[in-house]
């Protein structure tokens, strides 16, 4: 009898030690709103379990043509549990304060089908929370726009400046381990 007792706890430690493996990373534990939209998104139910890149993005900026490149390796990684997470951000005076300007940019002129989401402030004092929770745990500070934040599936945060191009091949190892990671 007692053997049979233990038999049928195993199914509980099992459920046990499955839930805490996928605990949702801290990162991922906000809602934000679409872009030019009223949409909100649990980030952690979209999102956890995948390997996450966000990036703080800007309309009018030198860097802006990284869209293309982005893009470029969501479609390439998408199938691959990767996706990109846009953001973007005043906070260097290169962002449209009229986000349908700024999804009709990314949509039209990128061709951006990764999400995009409101603009936030990225740095300093005003940082939103996610931002501020990325710098934290990457050691990397936001200094410009297209600064990009590499999750891998167990929530490890690292950062890389807007330099980095998407397709920079220490980038893109640093994407295919973080990808092919357990």
């Amino acid at each position: 009898m007692k053997l049979f007792t233990r038999l049928a706890l195993l199914p509980l430690l099992f459920v046990s030690f499955s839930s805490f493996s996928n605990e949702c990373p801290s990162v991922l534990k906000h809602m934000k709103r679409k872009l030019n939209s009223q949409e909100t998104v649990n980030l952690c139910k979209e999102y956890r379990g995948k390997t996450v890149l966000f990036v703080n993005t800007a309309s009018y900026c030198g860097f802006t043509p990284q869209f293309e490149g982005l893009e470029a390796l969501y479609s390439q990684y998408k199938e691959k549990d990767f996706v990109v997470l846009g953001f973007p951000s005043h906070d260097f005076n290169q962002e449209d304060k009229d986000e349908s300007k700024t999804a009709e940019l990314c949509e039209l002129t990128y061709g951006v089908k990764f999400p995009m989401f409101e603009a936030l402030s990225v740095r300093g004092d005003d940082a939103d929370p996610l931002f501020k929770m990325l710098s934290t745990q990457s050691g990397v500070e936001v200094k410009w726009n297209f600064y990009k934040y590499l999750m891998d599936k167990s929530g490890k945060v690292t950062g890389y400046s807007s330099y980095t191009k998407p397709d920079d091949p220490k980038f893109i190892a640093d994407l295919e381990n973080a990808i092919t990671a357990p």
